[in-house]
């Protein structure tokens, strides 16, 4: 792990941080920035950030700066490249940006998401999701793997009393941020190929596939819990646990990933940007976020050191190195 990230981590587990003037002291609720700009901000990015957090983080900071953030769903890659290309103030992420592998050696990153600043804000969980009507309430690792991979097609492979295929709901590609971060989370490899028997169902993003398994008494899909759990799906237990933002906070539950705010690059020089993100990371904002059913991202810090995978792990030293990774903002 990066010079960068291994000091923080440590002393945030051992309860010594010495946190950002954000976090230091706790502004008060409600109160409006004298003078503040009637203006509105532009977000983009994920809809498991949108659902999960951001419509909550955005309307209190409307209400506390009267600056409103008009937000648009379209994926980890429109958040990281709309920003990127000044396409949007402020963006939203599930995911890192990618990263390919230099012949011979060292890494490079994605040309449409480079110019960009990483703010980590929260943990999200991947989850197993099936329909509420199914009796299945649990998965383990090597299951879900397994089904994912085409090797269990069938519910009673799963258990069930009946023979009944699975219809695996996917997402086309592998440049989403559910998709790639559960490939490196469960697999440790992006360019692992999911199944593509009969009853795969490919669709464009993680809302279509929440809505399309609602319906779906024998589907199955994987979703970040930040906006499954808005929908009426019952998620699964992993391994035996429930995910909960007390499990996903002792790493008890395994399987997760970090949800980013993505900024320009250079967004410490306009003073309605930084302040947003001042706020995001602040006592106030990260309260909202937990109220929102998110884990705050200092919250969750240890998470690296739980079940992270290798090429997850790998992949935040180089966008470190590179400079785009910021834990406190600056």
């Amino acid at each position: 792990m990066s010079t960068r990230i291994v000091p923080l981590v440590l002393t945030l587990l051992l309860g010594t941080v010495c946190v950002p003037a954000t976090l230091a002291a706790e502004a008060e609720p409600g109160k409006e920035q004298a003078g503040a700009p009637k203006q509105q901000l532009k977000w983009v990015g994920c809809g498991i950030s949108k659902r999960g957090f951001m419509q909550d983080l955005a309307a209190a900071y409307e209400k506390k700066s009267g600056i409103k953030i008009a937000l648009e769903g379209g994926g980890a890659a429109r958040g990281l490249r709309h920003v990127a290309a000044g396409q949007s103030d402020l963006g939203g992420s599930c995911r890192l940006p990618l990263i390919y592998r230099k012949r011979p050696g060292g890494w490079s990153i994605e040309k449409r998401e480079q110019n960009i600043k990483l703010i980590p804000v929260g943990w999200d969980a991947l989850v197993a999701l099936v329909h509420p009507d199914n009796p299945l309430e649990s998965i383990t690792r090597e299951q879900l793997a397994d089904v994912l991979t085409g090797r269990i097609t069938n519910w009673k492979q799963l258990g069930a009393s009946e023979a009944r295929p699975i219809n695996l709901y996917i997402r086309r590609g592998k440049v989403s941020g559910v998709g790639r971060t559960l490939r490196q989370q469960l697999f440790d490899d992006v360019e692992k190929e999911f199944a593509s028997h009969d009853h795969v169902i490919v669709l464009k993003s993680s809302g279509k596939i929440e809505k399309a398994l609602q319906k779906d008494p024998d589907g199955l899909a994987v979703s970040g819990i930040s906006s499954s759990r808005h929908r009426k799906l019952k998620i699964l237990q992993l391994d035996g646990v429930y995910p909960t933002m007390d499990t996903l906070k002792a790493g008890d539950y395994t399987l997760y990933r970090i949800l980013f705010l993505v900024a320009p690059r250079d967004y410490e020089k306009r003073p309605e940007l930084k302040g947003f993100v001042d706020f995001a990371l602040s006592l106030e904002g990260q309260k909202v976020i937990q109220a929102a059913g998110t884990l705050p991202y200092h919250k969750g810090i240890g998470l690296l050191y739980k079940a992270t995978g290798s090429d997850y792990i790998r992949e935040m030293e180089v966008v470190d190195q590179q400079g785009l990774y910021t834990l406190g903002g600056h």
